[in-house]
């Protein structure tokens, strides 16, 4: 998969923000190499089991077969660990929290751009810690994390929790998620924060020596978040028209369309427009003025709605003449979203333009909550969750059953559990599974 730039631009602004949210939490930027050898794949059982479909193996290397083949990088627990091992020597290199930029390769049967693909890029931390609570404590402030950046920057609203037995990550002790709806109500996998407990670090013999003389092994965490979010705000906000981009994100906010129709109108028209574009961009704000003369206005109004750009502004003969302009909002179609007559006056459209693009902000995670919310069905029994999912919605229960009981489910209706969500419902519960007394519910729903 290509990623051209306007879909690339939308994951630097990802890249912008979250690279400053994990430096304030104290983790550094680094990098590790991109082909880890076979064995260190192997010493971990459940993380060979569980990546061992995906994997991308290199067998010849400068023309020569390799001694030991290599995989193209999966995941980097393995290869960390390896590392760890060498600078971990005492308590006081602890917490040792890193992240890099990447990208990864899982050899990817049923590709979908953005959600499933080959070759995709994210980020991947890595913490080593000295106490099992401090890596509980790291794994869960970094889901935090990705819920704050869904909600505050992709106007999405995710549901936040623990993931079952059969779907946490191979090789954590426990993975925590955020899930979110699409616009087919299929769930969205949109990131995970993994404590992988002392898995890896006895597997490769990470130890440190503790306050009191005592060899330990580490606790690790590792978490992430790929372009397969791109994705998530295509099909989150996403309309017949094309892209609807949360402001927050979008590569571009504002686009200033000229309007004229004599030749003896362009100069005023362009001026104008001009005036505003050096406004915007003095305020901080991304605008872009579509001045190029080969397309009409309206082609230029479609292709800047298709590209999901939150405002248009609109510069014309009469709009000079009045000192005003006409705002477009992308989420609001037609008559409804447009605003005739606002001031060219610095102050007043400056403060405008920035108040709309926070409504829009708002509006498209209100919908989007709307819709989530609107096709979470409580169920009591199997039967009731088989009926939700029939009809593509997700299905809330208690839950208390076995992994092949999850199985059956799984195959019987397409839908795997999604996450036992940190916010659960008080009162006694009972299993609609089983009968028997549920400490939890969970949401289960069909995945890509």
């Amino acid at each position: 998969m290509v990623i051209r730039p306007y879909g690339y631009a939308i994951w630097e602004s990802i890249q912008d923000y979250l690279n400053v949210r994990f430096k304030e939490t104290g983790h550094s930027n680094m990098y590790f190499p991109q082909f880890i050898p076979y064995s260190f794949i192997e010493k971990e059982a459940s993380h060979v089991e569980g990546f061992s479909p995906e994997l991308a193996l290199v067998t010849i290397g400068g023309g020569k077969e390799l001694e030991e083949k290599l995989v193209v990088r999966p995941t980097s627990e393995t290869i960390v660990n390896h590392m760890f091992t060498q600078w971990i020597q005492s308590y006081r290199e602890l917490p040792l929290m890193i992240n890099q930029w990447a990208n990864v390769t899982r050899w990817e049967m049923r590709t979908k751009p953005f959600i499933r693909t080959l070759e995709f890029l994210w980020q991947e931390g890595h913490t080593a810690h000295a106490t099992p609570e401090e890596a509980e404590k790291e794994a869960l402030q970094m889901i935090d994390v990705y819920t704050k950046f869904a909600y505050e920057q992709a106007a999405i609203p995710v549901i936040v929790g623990r993931k079952s037995r059969a779907e946490t990550f191979a090789g954590a002790a426990c993975t925590y998620t955020i899930e979110a709806m699409m616009g087919d109500r299929k769930a969205l996998q949109a990131g995970t924060s993994h404590n992988l407990g002392q898995n890896f670090s006895r597997a490769f013999g990470t130890q440190f020596t503790d306050e009191n003389g005592q060899r330990k092994y580490i606790w690790q965490t590792s978490w992430a978040i790929s372009t397969r979010f791109v994705g998530g705000i295509i099909m989150t906000h996403g309309d017949d028209a094309g892209l609807m981009l949360p402001p927050r994100l979008a590569p571009i906010q504002v686009v200033i369309v000229p309007i004229w129709k004599k030749a003896d109108e362009k100069m005023g028209v362009i001026n104008a427009a001009t005036t505003v574009e050096k406004l915007l961009k003095t305020a901080g704000i991304k605008v872009k003025l579509d001045d190029s003369e080969q397309r009409t206005p309206g082609w230029k109004f479609n292709f800047w709605e298709m590209k999901g750009v939150p405002l248009r502004i609109e510069v014309g003969p009469r709009d000079v003449a009045s000192g005003s302009v006409v705002v477009s909002r992308r989420d609001i179609p037609g008559k409804p979203g447009k605003e005739f007559g606002v001031s060219m006056d610095p102050s007043v459209l400056e403060d405008h333009v920035k108040s709309r693009l926070e409504d829009i902000q708002e509006s498209l995670l209100q919908r989007a909550t709307l819709f989530r919310d609107s096709n979470i069905v409580d169920v009591s029994s199997y039967e009731e969750l088989k009926v939700a999912i029939s009809q593509g919605k997700w299905a809330r229960g208690p839950w208390s059953a076995s992994d092949a009981d999850e199985s059956k489910v799984k195959e019987e209706t397409g839908a795997t559990i999604r996450c036992f969500p940190f916010d659960q419902p008080q009162g006694r519960k009972t299993c609609f599974m089983t009968g028997n007394p549920a400490d939890e519910v969970a949401i289960f729903a069909r995945s890509y």
